[in-house]
């Protein structure tokens, strides 16, 4: 049959070769199967946790076909912003393009912290770099952190003076 209202036919397509148990859902493991970052490795599976999560309107645990459609634009956007930070079209992003994303982001983040991301997330090797997966991962939870900060910090100074089970709850509502 042809694509439900508001759903790309190419997605409807994708989708029913990603459905591989034919349950009209994607799972985690089906998402992390049919997603392939530009070295050829898999999504990380935190990663399609937190896309399922953030696409799954019944809180299932996994995706119908809107919510694939809708996932596949919201890649395809990152993947564009990923492509203008990857300068030198390596396929990843270095510390360097992470340090200038961040900027151009509006982030004004030290370089130690940029380094404690690239430590977390990029895959081990002598020039560690984040790929696609983990640049949207990183680019989400900074997102929804910061919108958390901001809840707190009403007048905008950059500070806020929190206790420790209100930073918990903070980040804890926070990690989709």
């Amino acid at each position: 049959g042809g694509a439900p209202p508001g759903v790309d036919p190419e997605a409807l397509s994708w989708f029913r070769a990603v459905d591989a148990d034919g349950s009209g859902y994607i799972s985690v493991k089906e998402l992390q199967q049919a997603l392939l970052n530009s070295n050829w490795s898999a999504f990380n599976d935190e990663t399609c946790v937190l896309m399922i999560n953030m696409f799954d309107r019944s809180r299932s645990g996994r995706m119908d076909v809107h919510g694939f459609s809708a996932l596949l634009r919201f890649i395809q956007q990152w993947k564009n912003l990923f492509q203008q930070y990857d300068r030198d079209q390596s396929g990843s992003i270095s510390f360097e393009e992470l340090q200038q994303a961040f900027s151009q982001m509006g982030y004004n983040l030290s370089p130690q912290f940029s380094q404690l991301l690239l430590s977390r997330y990029a895959q081990r090797s002598s020039t560690p770099s984040i790929q696609l997966d983990r640049f949207i991962h990183i680019c989400m939870q900074l997102q929804s952190l910061t919108d958390a900060f901001r809840e707190k910090d009403t007048g905008m100074v950059g500070n806020v003076r929190l206790g420790y089970e209100d930073f918990l709850t903070m980040v804890m509502t926070r990690m989709l």
